[in-house]
């Protein structure tokens, strides 16, 4: 079994540290805050092996450099992270594999919210780091993707398995609760799930990780293939669903 470490870091980002007892290995799932993550690894007795980046975004990659001069590890993402100045060791697109220890993970591409954007899926291990592409009752602002682009990355993660379990980069679920309840209020699934967000963020609790069921019950970005959600948005497909939602999160 992995052994995966959540810590806030920044101002509402989540960073990960994934351990295998087995190898000895750690890696980065991204790398927001440098030196939170050095002393959270040091403070579980981890040594970091590895870096896994999902996207380029400062807030995911701007602590690549500081950690690999501090350990001496292996950095590996999609090209784009050259773009923070510290290329990737290895560069890696859709259908790669890498690996922790004996842990398989297979790269998704979830281009959308920028264009290089990768998931890591280890189905042996029910887990998938999704970054900003996918959140709990939300989607990443489609900074430099279209609308075809992400609709067809979610549709990727929609058809991992359904108890898969989503570890998101970002605490935007409660603010997420109340786009999603805008946008499909006749979802029970949904009102029951942000009944529950607002009472697990008053008592100061983490909503990360989520799982891809919940998620398909209720968010309403994976649900632009539904023809109640179309019926209310005005699309007649989900490429347009998905645009308009898209649209109005931006500005609600």
């Amino acid at each position: 079994m992995l052994q995966i470490h959540q810590f806030p870091c920044l101002s509402d980002n989540y960073g990960f540290l994934v351990h295998d007892d087995v190898s000895g290995e750690t890696t980065c799932i991204d790398t927001p805050d440098a030196e939170a993550y050095l002393r959270e690894a040091d403070a579980q007795g981890w040594r970091i092996t590895q870096i896994w980046n999902t996207h380029w975004h400062p807030d995911h990659a701007g602590g690549n450099a500081a950690i690999k001069a501090a350990t001496g590890c292996r950095i590996t993402g999609p090209a784009e992270v050259e773009r923070l100045g510290t290329a990737p060791d290895r560069v890696i697109a859709h259908g790669d594999r890498v690996a922790l220890g004996s842990h398989e993970a297979l790269v998704i591409d979830v281009g959308g919210h920028t264009n290089g954007h990768i998931a890591y899926h280890l189905a042996d291990d029910g887990i998938a780091f999704v970054g900003d592409a996918l959140f709990a009752l939300g989607c990443g602002r489609m900074f430099e993707g279209t609308a075809p682009q992400f609709w067809a990355s979610l549709t990727r993660l929609k058809a991992l398995p359904p108890a898969t379990t989503l570890y998101c980069a970002h605490e935007y679920t409660a603010s997420n609760a109340r786009f999603a309840l805008h946008a499909d209020p006749g979802n029970q699934s949904l009102r029951a799930y942000a009944d529950e967000v607002s009472a697990r963020r008053e008592r100061g609790e983490w909503t990360v990780p989520t799982t891809l069921e919940r998620e398909l019950a209720a968010n309403p970005f994976l649900r632009a293939d539904d023809p109640a959600v179309q019926a209310r948005w005005g699309g007649g497909d989900a490429v347009t669903t998905f645009a308009a939602l898209r649209a109005a999160k931006d500005t609600f």
